[in-house]
């Protein structure tokens, strides 16, 4: 296929936007058996009728791709990403190359969640800088919303149409200051807030977000993941921050949010968490461990400061 990229080479990120079942199939069948042929790994996860489509469409060649449900993986930003970066990394030493279709879930998603999975989106090309994976993101605009599609434009470097990719006008790479993928944090909702300013004793931020989780709805299933994630969080900002630190929390519909403020310091990227660290990293394991503990994980820039925020879905477990 004409990719303009060659066997071996490091990551490719491309978005597939699609109207009609032929046009899926124009793009994703010739990726599949190109691969196939070349000796490398390669997963569909789509929807059941693309599932389907593809399987056919593939016939034989069908049993040499790993398929599986969009659903299943994507559930929360953190952990699918980390999920594909498990798949990559698992396969790396046995194979060339590894391809992946891999199709976002939009149905049923808020804007806050809408806004954030377009971010996991641009985040990618950070995450897999340097892999061999060669990522393509359809998108049925037949079901989708205009704002979601050109998100996606922004978020892809390069554009797939059947066999042929072409690189996006509207790329914004992720650590690009200005390139619109930093966000201003939305304001506490609701008379439900309460805030504690803290400094050095993370045993009692620990005891108020543990206290306060507990009055908003939070259950004792997700109870730990969000006090780990307040004591990581709130620990880096005293590591890094230097000016006064807040913790905050509410509830907002089904989510209960916490944010930790440091109004002091140099922000981290907007991605910290998103990136898969090495073992013989010194630090970005915390943000990382967080990241998949959370639903939801906003990091913002002050002026000067950093919040970062934390949601944990109230109506369910992990």
């Amino acid at each position: 296929m004409s990719s303009g990229h060659d066997h071996g080479e490091p990551l490719a990120h491309h978005v597939l936007i699609y109207d009609t079942d032929e046009q899926f199939l124009a793009a994703t069948l010739p990726f599949c058996r190109d691969g196939l042929e070349r000796g490398e790994a390669v997963l569909a996860v789509t929807t059941p009728a693309n599932v389907t489509l593809l399987r056919e469409a593939l016939g034989r060649d069908a049993e040499r791709v790993e398929f599986a449900s969009a659903s299943g993986w994507y559930r929360t930003p953190g952990r699918t990403l980390a999920a594909y970066h498990r798949y990559v990394q698992d396969r790396e030493d046995a194979y060339p190359r590894i391809r992946i279709i891999g199709e976002p879930v939009w149905n049923d998603r808020d804007a806050v969640e809408t806004d954030e999975w377009l971010r996991y989106e641009a985040a990618i090309n950070k995450a897999f800088a340097g892999s061999r994976a060669w990522i393509v993101c359809p998108y049925d605009t037949r079901g989708l919303p205009v704002s979601v599609v050109a998100g996606a434009r922004c978020a892809h470097s390069d554009l797939m149409h059947g066999d042929a990719v072409l690189p996006s006008p509207h790329y914004s790479p992720p650590d690009v200051q200005g390139s619109g993928w930093e966000r201003r944090p939305r304001p506490p909702s609701g008379a439900s807030a309460a805030c504690m300013e803290f400094g050095s004793d993370l045993s009692a931020v620990r005891a108020f977000a543990a206290a306060r989780a507990t009055e908003l709805g939070l259950p004792a299933e997700s109870l730990d993941r969000l006090v780990f994630s307040v004591n990581e969080t709130a620990s880096n900002a005293l590591r890094h921050g230097d000016g006064r630190r807040f913790l905050t929390l509410w509830r907002d519909g089904e989510r209960v949010v916490c944010d930790v403020t440091d109004t002091g310091g140099t922000s981290p990227p907007w991605y910290s968490g998103y990136l898969p660290p090495s073992p013989d990293q010194a630090s970005g394991h915390g943000m990382w461990t967080v990241r998949q503990l959370c639903d939801l994980v906003e990091i913002h820039s002050l002026d000067p400061g950093t919040l970062v925020r934390l949601q944990l879905d109230a109506r369910r477990g992990p």
